[in-house]
């Protein structure tokens, strides 16, 4: 009887704060819509309500602020409309939705309890007096996340407050209607988590805040960490829940803090599609996001072809095919923390000798010699950084440009450019010329003040662009400075017949104008060093997006990059992909920073138990993982005789999975090249089929054919691991690869190996899967 009377109340006020909403929408509507009327209203009538007199300087004066007046009255109901437009957002959620959680608190001392009803935005009652309910990222719902019924504390603005709670519900809410409730404990309940995690998957990231976890709220409150790193296994929602910390830092620090002051820095451009969603679902303007290729791209692209990450990343795997150790080891190599020692220490040469300067040409005439530029570097104390002396010496090359563009003045070439110039041109020179005191052509008459002025005036513009490349430090070559870096010895990290094969195969690129991109970040940062680093002190937070494939080069270049911002690092070691990502120097293994948190999530989320189970089998450490209980059927495993069989048993197993009703279903390659083949070939028979490609941007509904390196973060209902051969996945890369391929399965996974499957799969128990040998398309097996 009193559950039935518990569920009526609940139902009654689901009901209630829905009509309130909805209350609210309309009444929103209509002003929004008296606003918008009166917005085109000004616009029409802007120039009839001011008063134009330019005669006199007070009626202009006037003038102009009757313009300022108008245009100011025009912009603030503009943005009043904004606002309303984004309240109105917010509400039509809450109607749908209005709160997902609810805890019964008593503070310490007091005897009252506090039904606290927690949603994805704050509501309050008509008086705006009581909350109806609180924000999730508010600090007395972290008690929702963090604790079980019994004793329990917040950190409140000033204060610590403790307490208990007497009560802790979960609802299920659709349309403004409750259709489900229950009491749980400490973790969100099985019951919600297991609905959710039930549902087919989408070409967009969703938000968790009903389904949190504690662990996962200790990253979304983390406020103390300059650093926070987080290794967490695949489907351990890492990235959702540095999403939902990205909202919550808004929404805690939203006078100091806004979306233009973070950048997420992701995996790939398909991924930055994926997560797009996820800030605008809870009321938050999306943040930057880019690739980190897509910056050094940026920096060096219109000097440089640069390689991409994904490019090296299928030269690897095909030099580790053909044993081609010199690329392999360059890799390792200028991805680590020694190499960036090896550069430190060739700049600390550079202050004695060895900088490479460019003569300073204008009009193709020489005027600054490089040997001149040179002599006046080294002239300069021994004990000033490269950069003050650059500074000095550009002070230097301003003072003689000065003194040579007065010889310029009576340049032929000068007078010729003259001749071409249009009567427009003469009148405005004219003009300016009458405005100015020009001393410095008092002896002149009028005709040649006129022809002098226009003459400095052509010339200086002339020689703006020369200028500027002096300021910027154009000047220094620093592409052939960084070449002397390997006309040098090796080091003691390796023999010197390895540092030579290195020092040749980077020489033939960079003179080539090709930076491989183990090359990339190293030169910029040796550039940046020589010239200065363009620190943005504008971005205070960065979220690092599988920060395992980060170098530490890669890392500290950011951290100079952004000096005044704190980073969000999230990875998983078990889904390192890059060459030097394998070594030691895992950022996430070894992380050796200042003000820094670790946090490791081993509970994985995605996949069913089944899925999990399977995939954690062939990893070193996957005995640590644990699966959600959300059960499935077993993987399937195919090992068939030939090509033709296992074309065959891909369209079985696309057609079984579409028949299930599974609506984003992937098949997934190790090689781009693999991919194209496998994409032209069904392209045929499943018109709905994509090619994912580096230049992919959007994630669309179907079937994706995709290379494993570019399937990060996302996750598909049901996925066909193609081709798990025991000679295509056989070292620790390779079987990284797999292990990131399986795990991007939510409820079905199917693997298929031509010949032998391979060794790894072959170290799982075979209760984990299902088995099949196929040596014919008829079936027969």
């Amino acid at each position: 009887m009193s559950e039935n009377k518990d569920w009526q109340q609940e139902f009654d006020r689901v009901k209630y704060v829905s009509q309130f909403v909805n209350q609210k929408i309309q009444r929103i509507k209509k002003y929004m819509t008296t606003l918008k009327e009166r917005v085109i209203d000004i616009r029409k009538d802007f120039w009839d309500d001011v008063t134009v007199n330019l005669s006199e300087l007070d009626d202009a004066i006037e003038t102009q602020a009757s313009l300022k007046q108008q245009a100011e009255f025009l912009s603030e109901r503009e943005r009043s409309h904004g606002q309303l437009g984004q309240q109105l957002s917010k509400l039509l959620d809450l109607k749908e939705k209005p709160y997902f959680g609810r805890i019964d608190f008593i503070e310490q001392g007091d005897r009252q309890t506090e039904e606290i009803y927690i949603g994805t935005a704050s509501l309050m009652d008509e008086q705006e007096e009581e909350f109806l309910v609180y924000d999730w990222r508010a600090p007395i719902s972290s008690m929702y996340y963090d604790y079980a019924p019994g004793p329990a504390a917040y950190e409140a603005v000033t204060e610590k407050v403790d307490g208990e709670i007497t009560l802790k519900r979960q609802y299920v809410i659709k349309q403004g209607q409750l259709t489900g409730m229950f009491d749980t404990g400490l973790t969100i309940g099985d019951h919600l988590l297991q609905s959710v995690l039930g549902e087919s998957s989408d070409t967009k990231m969703k938000s968790i805040v009903a389904t949190i976890q504690r662990e996962q709220n200790k990253i979304i409150r983390n406020e103390k960490s300059r650093i926070l790193v987080v290794q967490g296994v695949a489907g351990s929602g890492k990235t959702s829940a540095a999403l939902q910390r990205v909202a919550y830092l808004l929404y805690r620090y939203r006078e100091e803090l806004k979306a233009d002051q973070m950048i997420l820095f992701s995996p790939n451009p398909l991924f930055n599609s994926y997560v797009a969603s996820v800030l605008p679902e809870l009321g938050e303007e999306n943040i930057k996001q880019m690739t980190f290729y897509h910056y050094v791209d940026q920096q060096l692209g219109n000097r440089f072809t640069v390689e991409s990450p994904f490019e090296q990343l299928e030269a690897t795997l095909k030099q580790r095919e053909q044993h081609d150790q010199v690329r392999l080891q360059a890799m390792h190599y200028k991805s680590s923390e020694a190499y960036q020692h090896h550069v430190d220490a060739f700049l600390e040469q550079l202050k004695a000798q060895g900088l490479v300067f460019r003569n300073i040409r204008f009009r193709n005439q020489l005027l600054f010699n490089k040997d001149t530029l040179n002599h006046f570097f080294y002239q300069l104390p021994s004990n000033m950084s490269i950069q003050n002396r650059l500074v000095k010496m550009t002070e230097w090359l301003l003072t003689n440009l000065k003194e040579k563009e007065r010889g310029f003045l009576k340049a032929e070439w000068l007078e010729d450019e003259l001749e071409l110039l249009d009567k427009a041109d003469f009148q405005e020179a004219y003009y300016e010329m009458q405005s100015e005191q020009e001393e410095q052509f008092e002896s002149y008459n009028d005709s040649e003040k006129e022809a002098l002025y226009l003459k400095a005036k052509w010339l200086r513009k002339q020689l703006k662009p020369l200028r500027q490349k002096i300021t910027q430090f154009k000047y220094v070559d620093t592409m052939k400075t960084y070449l002397q870096l390997f006309e040098q010895e090796g080091t003691a990290e390796m023999k010197d017949e390895e540092w030579q094969h290195i020092a040749r195969f980077t020489k033939q690129h960079i003179t080539q104008r090709y930076l491989t991109w183990e090359d990339a970040t190293p030169f910029l940062y040796f550039e940046r060093m020589l010239i200065g680093f363009d620190e943005n002190r504008m971005i205070k937070h960065i979220i690092l997006d599988e920060a395992q494939d980060y170098s530490t080069f890669q890392l500290k270049y950011l951290a100079r990059i952004y000096p005044s911002c704190r980073m969000t690092l999230l990875g998983d070691v078990n889904q390192a992909i890059y060459y030097h990502a394998l070594s030691e120097q895992n950022v996430l293994q070894h992380h050796h920073y200042d003000e820094q948190s670790f946090i490791t999530l081993w509970r994985s989320y995605r996949s069913t138990k089944q899925i999990i189970e399977f995939s954690k089998a062939f990893m070193p450490n996957g005995s640590k993982i644990e699966a959600f209980n959300r059960s499935g059927s077993l993987p399937v495993v195919l090992e068939v005789e030939n090509k033709t069989i296992a074309e065959h048993k891909l369209y079985e197993a696309i057609d079984g999975y579409t028949n299930k009703g599974f609506n984003n279903i992937a098949v997934i390659t190790k090689t781009l090249k693999e991919a194209e083949e496998l994409a032209n070939l069904i392209k045929p028979t499943y018109p709905e089929s994509h090619l994912v490609n580096i230049e992919s941007h959007t994630f669309n509904p179907g079937v994706q054919i995709i290379p494993t390196y570019l399937a990060k973060g996302i996750e598909f209902d049901a996925v066909i691991v193609y081709n798990a051969s025991a000679t295509h996945y056989q070292d620790e890369l390779e079987r990284n690869l797999l292990y990131t391929g399986c795990t991007r399965a939510m409820h079905a996974l199917t693997v298929i190996a031509i010949e032998e499957v391979s060794a790894y799969i072959k170290e799982v128990p075979t209760q984990f899967y299902h088995y099949y040998k196929v040596h014919q398309i008829s079936g027969k097996q």
